[in-house]
């Protein structure tokens, strides 16, 4: 080759890289444009909607909340939120089967506070509208690596028919003036509750924290795990009860009333922890403690805690059901509960204290800053591992039997 030649294949080469990355950089623009086209569109459909929002109303800082993003919806996007109030989204679920059977096309719910076996249900029945994540810009923000159970839903892939909304973690509290140890897992709990004797409850399932606490009981006496993110078979059901109820039936006897009554809820033995009538609560809430504390409703003595082995951690989601007749203003306001300024302020131990669905990462250093704060009283300081949930076919069965069992 001559001096004056040029190595031709490199420099080649190197222009087909260079037209390479500006054709993928290009495309991916077009891909960004045809996103915001869409999502301007659904923005302008939206405007004058009305969303129907039916969920949970158990406490008024979340109610308080949810009035609070729907004033936000309303100035910014003109669609109004109108928040139908239940107290279990099995009975929403029900709505949306019988309306669909009806062949209603413009059914009465656009968006519901959703999760586990209800979502399990309304996916396999087709009662779902989506998938929509895909179309939420803010969804780009969501830790769907660090935190898996934004992606999965009692074990069953949520595949973008639902939007996660926030994170919860079965969580325990004392006072720690008259509890300076507490339980740390199922044998020092039941040792616990023999030398404190009435001192201990939990809530009735089918109550969401009974439940709850059942399934934490189910993983702890089973180190064998594999049966539990599988649909529920009788023969598995069966084995990985049996020590179960062998458990129970020694705790029962101990508890508030001999276990012969429980509690309604999970409010009600908090309120009991605090009249000084129990000696242990429990919630699904990390910050739950901190925020009664903040309130005057806890001591400042009370303390939050996990056990060392880990507690049952869960996403809790919003969906827009198939027969909705606002499924753009839906879609706007999941995408607005999804921004970090709603995120940071569900998050605010003064607000609702309930934890972000957000990767901290993903934000811009504004963003960033609308989150921090310092450690509150009540909160959890060392936070255990989240052990996913088990399947959702499996929560009908257990409540069931617990009820056949300890029920009467």
């Amino acid at each position: 080759m001559a001096l004056t030649d040029k190595p031709r294949t490199p420099l080649n080469r190197r222009h087909a890289l260079t037209w390479g990355g500006a054709g993928l950089a290009l495309a991916f623009q077009r891909t960004a444009r045809a996103a915001n086209s869409d999502w301007e569109a659904i923005t302008r459909q939206a405007r004058g909607q009305t969303v129907y929002f039916n969920a949970w109303a158990g406490a008024e800082p979340i109610n308080a909340y949810i009035r609070w993003a729907g004033q936000q919806v309303l100035e910014q996007f003109g669609v109004r939120v109108e928040h139908v109030k239940i107290s279990d989204a099995a009975d929403v679920v029900k709505r949306v089967r019988s309306e669909k059977a009806a062949g209603k096309q413009e059914g009465t719910v656009d968006l519901v506070w959703i999760n586990g076996e209800n979502f399990l249900a309304m996916k396999r029945e087709g009662l779902l509208y989506g998938p929509i994540t895909p179309q939420l810009p803010n969804f780009a923000l969501v830790d769907v690596q660090g935190k898996p159970t934004t992606r999965l839903d009692f074990a069953e892939p949520v595949e973008g028919m639902e939007a996660p909304w926030g994170m919860a973690q079965l969580t325990f509290m004392v006072d720690s003036k008259q509890v300076p140890q507490p339980p740390q897992n199922l044998q020092e709990l039941l040792a616990f509750a023999k030398a404190k004797p009435g001192r201990v409850t939990y809530p009735r399932p089918p109550d969401f924290h009974g439940t709850t606490l059942l399934k934490q009981f189910l993983l702890d006496l089973n180190p064998a795990r594999d049966a539990f993110y599988q649909p529920v078979t009788p023969a598995a059901f069966a084995k990985a009860t049996a020590p179960l109820w062998a458990y129970l039936d020694a705790l029962h006897p101990q508890l508030w009333r001999a276990g012969k009554q429980f509690a309604n809820n999970a409010a009600a033995v908090r309120q009991m922890l605090a009249d000084g009538e129990l000696r242990w609560a429990l919630t699904f809430n990390p910050n739950d403690a901190a925020n009664e504390i903040a309130a005057a409703g806890l001591p400042a003595s009370v303390v939050s805690y996990q056990f060392s082995g880990g507690t049952i951690g869960n996403t809790h989601f919003i969906a827009i059901p198939v027969n909705a007749r606002a499924k753009q203003g839906a879609m706007v306001f999941a995408n607005f509960l999804l921004s970090p300024q709603a995120q940071a302020r569900k998050a605010d131990i003064r607000i609702w204290g309930d934890p972000t669905v957000l990767a901290q990462a993903k934000l811009n250093a504004k963003d960033q800053a609308l989150f921090a704060g310092t450690q509150a009283p009540g909160q959890v300081h060392n936070a255990a591992p989240a052990l996913p949930e088990p399947h959702g076919s499996w929560v009908a069965p257990l409540e069931q039997e617990w009820l056949k069992r300890y029920g009467t």
